[in-house]
């Protein structure tokens, strides 16, 4: 769970991880905290110190130019040192520091060379107030005069310049100012390893030249939000990896507590909001790209996705460190723990960045006004080369008649170029993406295979010759509908309790041997209209377990298939129960070894196909809400605009999670968890926004079908995404999941025999 994507970054994230393990050791971190009476951490701690360690590896200058002692590079790579710092909890004003100096740096200010060079170097320290609270009036050279209190300040105690807001008439400025000329007032902070003052101004003159030209508020907390949003994300992640190490190894009543259903969910909730955090951040530090911050699109895009971090990040860094105390128990709530420590600053980061219904609210309206950034993927430019080759390959196939097209895109390896050839084209992750853009570019259309989309994999990668040659080309190409006959009533999420049985049939004369299959499928998708199905069952009842499954292929117009339509919740018939009376496949329908049926199953969903498709949302994804949000008269949308805001956010987080995926994989980076936790977040997303739809209409939500109103019937679809959450694995089962494979905690128990 790191911002970091490519080689490049990961080695920046491993350099700054290494820095705060050599320079600043939990020793450090409770230094800070103990601090005689629980007074702010020591100035001179953090001055004499660290921040001329940090600026010697050059992290306090990352994003300032190279003319003014930085490294030249960007936001990205500060919100990495942002996030490992975060995760380390090193104390003092890092965070403040590098958010005063990328505003310097973005302004016009007398002296600014000299100032960002004291910044990047760690001579000198900043702060930035966000609350309004000095006034001023004008004097009669541009400058400023200055009275009044400021709201608390984080790291202002450390800080030798400040940059505070200071109202003026007719609106809103911010000025550079020295320490030595404010009174300030160190405060008891909730922080207790950043700590923050107040800042009192008496007549105090600022001249022009320290007056930030062109810098809007907006500006201010945008960036302010992308950089808290980055150490919130690296709380997040501290949290989830102390919960679960403790979940590891605590036990209680004989066994360790992550073994406990609840406390695995918890940790596994946990993460999803950490990834969730993680992607967030990273979305609004690249939004921050140099070069187009003049453009008003790019500003709003901007601001939306800062708008976004600042609700998804901070809210998950306060839930898993709040959640993290209460994996630890009584320990996590003694002094002597860290938790309280992050749990603080997560604390700190949320008040002072403000409270998170206003950034909600703030999402809702740049979404309204179509300031969502997409996801998209930048391709090198290596890809050029490539492209044209591709571009002109399927120009040919466009220029085929209509009906030509499907078989020259099968024979071509384009409709899963993932594949090894003859199926596909062996592609590579950069080679999937430029294929997916030209075919739509060409205005081409693969067959839209469904389930058959889970059938070539398993048939490319464990089939015979023969099995592959009769089914493959066809399927491809969409001459064959495909079902899959997994789900039993009484195996679900738990296939391996499948009952569905095949029994030997000895050759007959000149007719071949094979099996006879016995037993009722459930929730079986296209049963009626497929063609064939894919269909385990237990060859070996002796074995339990995964062991002992064979996996077959069955025509479904075999004497002894029976399809019986079920109706579900709202009305339709999508599903189907399938009973199996002694339906013979041959043998040369078995894929794979007998026995072994589990291992070609699980290949069907474990192939390293890479796309931006959208989320699977059954059009109650973000675009549809907005759509509802402008439907409602004025006071209504007043009045939903902080839930719908959340979800908005949410819904921008779970986009770049899939980009993140698809950019993981470009760069041979290992996408770990990202993949899983979008799939499990994408789902109740849909499932909330159905319900926010359905409950802003009123009287209305009592209606179904065709209203007199017309519009969407998202009473329908409150019923229809119950199912999200339960087909292909329930909730509780991926959270399972989640825990043990990516969490590590302990595998729940096998059931009893019998």
């Amino acid at each position: 769970m790191s911002l970091a994507l490519n080689g490049e970054h990961v080695e920046l994230a491993q350099a700054v991880r290494g820095w705060a393990a050599r320079n600043c050791p939990r020793e450090t971190i409770r230094a800070a905290a103990d601090s005689p009476d629980a007074t702010p951490a020591d100035p001179a701690q953090y001055a004499a110190v660290l921040a001329p360690s940090l600026g010697a590896q050059g992290l306090l200058g990352l994003h300032l130019p190279e003319d003014c002692g930085g490294q030249g590079y960007g936001l990205p790579e500060l919100a990495i040192a942002v996030e490992e710092l975060g995760r380390a909890l090193v104390p003092g004003g890092f965070l403040p520091t590098v958010l005063a100096s990328a505003l310097l740096a973005a302004a016009a200010v007398d002296g600014g060379g000299k100032l960002l060079a004291g910044l990047a170097d760690g001579s000198l320290s900043a702060a930035v107030s966000l609350a309004p609270g000095l006034t001023a009036s004008r004097d009669t050279e541009g400058g400023l005069i200055v009275d009044g209190v400021s709201s608390p300040v984080a790291g202002a105690a450390l800080a030798d310049v400040l940059i505070l807001p200071v109202q003026v008439p007719g609106g809103e400025a911010w000025a550079a100012v020295d320490a030595a000329d404010l009174e300030i007032t160190p405060a008891a902070s909730l922080d207790l390893s950043r700590p923050a003052a107040q800042v009192r101004a008496a007549r105090l003159r600022v001249p022009a030249g320290r007056v930030l030209a062109g810098l809007a508020r907006a500006d201010v907390t945008g960036l302010a939000a992308a950089l808290c949003a980055a150490e919130a994300a690296g709380l997040a992640d501290w949290a989830v990896a102390t919960a679960a190490e403790h979940a590891r190894t605590r036990y209680q009543f004989g066994r360790p507590i992550g073994q406990f259903q609840a406390v695995k969910h918890r940790c596994a909730r946990m993460l999803t909001r950490a990834e969730e955090a993680a992607a967030a951040a990273w979305g609004a530090a690249r939004a921050f790209a140099p070069g187009d911050a003049g453009a008003d699109d790019a500003r709003a895009e901007r601001d939306f996705a800062a708008a976004a971090a600042a609700v998804v990040a901070l809210d998950a860094a306060t839930a898993c460190t709040h959640e993290c105390i209460q994996v630890l128990g009584g320990m996590g709530y003694t002094w002597e723990h860290d938790a309280h420590l992050y749990y603080r600053r997560a604390l700190s980061l949320r008040a002072l960045l403000g409270p998170s219904d206003r950034w909600a609210r703030r999402a809702a309206r740049l979404g309204l006004a179509g300031a969502r950034r997409a996801a998209a993927v930048d391709l090198p430019a290596g890809a050029e080369p490539l492209r044209a080759e591709i571009r002109g390959a399927l120009a040919a196939i466009a220029e085929r008649p209509a009906a030509d097209r499907p078989a020259a895109l099968a024979a071509g390896g384009w409709v899963m170029p993932h594949l090894p050839r003859p199926w596909g084209r062996e592609a590579s992750p950069l080679e999937q993406l430029v294929i997916a853009e030209e075919l739509r570019r060409a205005g081409l259309r693969p067959p839209a295979l469904l389930i058959g989309a889970w059938v070539v994999p398993a048939l490319a990668g464990h089939g015979s010759a023969a099995q592959q040659d009769r089914f493959l080309p066809p399927t491809l190409r969409g001459e064959i509908t495909w079902c899959q006959l997994f789900s039993e009533p009484g195996a679900g999420s738990d296939l391996a309790g499948l009952t569905t049985r095949a029994e030997r049939v000895a050759a007959d004369g000149e007719a071949g041997g094979g099996w006879r299959l016995t037993g009722q499928k459930i929730w079986t998708s296209l049963a009626k209209e497929a063609d064939w199905a894919i269909c385990v069952a237990r060859t070996d009842p002796a074995s339990r377990r995964h062991a002992g499954i064979s996996y077959f292929l069955v025509d479904m117009h075999s004497p002894g298939v029976t399809v019986r339509p079920l109706r579900e919740m709202t009305g339709d018939a999508l599903f189907n129960e399938v009973f199996l009376d002694g339906v013979l496949v041959p043998d040369d329908l078995v894929v794979g070894e007998v026995g072994h049926g589990w291992r070609v199953a699980r290949s069907t969903l474990a192939n390293e196909r890479v796309s931006l498709s959208a989320s699977w949302t059954f059009g109650c994804g973000t675009d549809e809400l907005l759509e509802a949000l402008r439907g409602l008269d004025e006071e209504t949308r007043r009045d939903r605009l902080g839930e719908a805001g959340r979800l908005v956010s949410e819904g921008h987080a779970i986009d770049l999670l899939g980009l993140r995926v698809t950019l993981k994989q470009l760069s041979g980076t290992e996408p770990g968890a990202t993949g899983s936790v979008r799939k499990l977040v994408g789902m109740r997303h849909a499932q909330e926004v159905a319900e926010l739809c359905w409950s802003m209409q009123g009287a209305e939500g009592t209606l179904t079908g065709n209203r007199p109103g017309g519009g969407p019937d998202w009473s329908r679809s409150v019923l229809l995404t119950r199912a999200l959450t339960i087909g292909g694995g329930t909730t509780d089962i991926q959270l399972n999941i989640i825990g043990e494979r990516i969490l590590g905690l302990p595998r729940d128990p096998d059931p009893p025999e019998g």
